[in-house]
């Protein structure tokens, strides 16, 4: 993959693009405006600096320039009152849609969908989530690469020309295809390790906890507040992209390794979901969901809703859950919450502490309900009786005595009557 055009540094130091933002609501117009404020909050994320935005009132968009003829003309003469460089839409459009805005405004259009692409291809570090990245952008860009001539061509970077984006504008849908079947390959490899990854977890002593919620609801720092993680967090969209995982014992001495996934967001690009499938099924393998909230935004019930489609898209749907509702620091007139999908809610904050005693508690109880705790005496020639316990159980202290193996030990009631 190409090295991208921007880095952080360039583009804290560059002018920020202006973009206006666009959008259509064809059904709550309340919800249109949460949607399209959380769209300036985006442009922000992948450096750009918003100076107008459009939200047209439409029962479906526009086939053919998404909105309509008049909200066009009303949207070029913003765009050139303001001297926008870009102009960012709030849905998906098509190919068609694309190119005829693109001409009728005279200047680069972007979609949500390459927006957030841009933010991903900005935030990837990793081998791995640079290739799930490239494969996102380039599945995206070969259903629309006749609509995107003036992104492809635009000289100097900015925002929707990061990773594959930067290469010219003559490779062809073929090349792309090629491109795009050499890093399936690649990802198919990065799969199968994955899951062989998985596979010796399932057979260690550790259970997996896997971190989900809402993009900027505070995943990371709960992983640091936790675990000492030292991952990057930051105040703002997608801050952290590659999946962190740690390992943390719990307050009875039960350890269990604690994974930070991929932010969720409404719309979330099918492409991403496709590409990032393997690293978002950490929440499907996982013996127990910890869904953080952020409980100090007033779209949280939105939230917490398209964090539970997701996971029931990924095939995550029916997994011990505990909703930490986040940010309690920044609540005012704070009420305890609860959710009704969740085994346990806990309010708090990762980034003062507080609650994190309660949680980690809660997180045992779950993990070990079901265990029986037993402690053995093994002569040497049972040794074999560890090697199931450490299978299907949790050890929680072994010593190799003179006279044989001593332990202490939660197993499933499964196998309590073979050990």
């Amino acid at each position: 993959m190409e090295q991208k055009l921007w880095n952080k540094d360039v583009r804290e130091s560059e002018k920020k693009e202006r973009v206006i933002l666009a959008g259509v609501c064809t059904g709550d117009e309340a919800e249109s405006i949460e949607s399209m404020d959380e769209l300036e909050a985006l442009a922000r994320t992948a450096g750009g600096s918003v100076a107008g935005r459009i939200l047209q009132l439409r029962s479906d968009p526009h086939p053919v320039t998404y909105l309509g003829t008049g909200k066009v003309e009303e949207l070029m003469l913003l765009a050139e009152e303001e001297k926008a460089d870009a102009v960012i839409c709030d849905d998906e459009l098509s190919p068609v849609q694309m190119r005829n805005l693109q001409s009728m405004l005279e200047c680069p259009v972007l979609d949500r969908t390459l927006l957030i692409l841009d933010i991903f291809a900005e935030h990837a570090s990793t081998s791995e989530g640079k290739i799930q990245v490239e494969l996102a952008q380039l599945t995206y860009r070969a259903t629309h690469l006749s609509g995107m001539g003036k992104i492809l061509s635009r000289q100097g970077g900015g925002i929707g020309t990061r990773g594959p984006g930067e290469k010219k504008l003559e490779i062809d849908r073929r090349r792309i295809r090629e491109r795009i079947s050499h890093l399936k390959k690649e990802l198919e490899e990065v799969r199968r390790h994955r899951s062989l990854v998985r596979k010796s977890r399932a057979e260690g002593v550790m259970a997996e906890v896997a971190i989900v919620g809402y993009t900027n609801a505070g995943k990371s720092t709960l992983l640091n507040c936790l675990t000492q993680a030292g991952v990057y967090a930051q105040d703002q969209l997608f801050a952290t992209l590659d999946p962190v995982t740690r390992g943390y014992i719990l307050p009875g001495g039960t350890q269990v390794l604690l994974t930070d996934t991929v932010g969720f967001i409404r719309k979330l690009p099918h492409t991403l979901i496709e590409a990032f499938r393997s690293t978002l099924e950490e929440a499907k393998y996982a013996d127990l969901i910890l869904h953080v909230v952020d409980a100090s935004s007033p779209e949280m019930e939105k939230q917490m809703y398209v964090v539970y489609e997701t996971l029931r898209e990924l095939g995550a749907a029916g997994k011990k859950i505990i909703t930490l509702f986040n940010k309690q620091d920044r609540c005012v007139g704070r009420t305890r919450l609860r959710d009704v999908n969740a085994e346990r809610s806990i309010c708090g904050s990762a980034a003062t502490g507080e609650g994190m005693e309660e949680l980690a508690l809660q997180m045992e109880e779950l993990l070990t309900e079901h265990l029986i705790r037993i402690e053995r005496l093994y002569p040497y020639h049972l040794a074999g009786k560890e090697a199931l316990i450490r299978k299907y159980g949790k050890i929680l202290s072994l010593e190799y005595r003179s006279e044989g193996i001593a332990l202490t030990a939660l197993v499933p009631p499964e196998i309590y009557g073979n050990v």
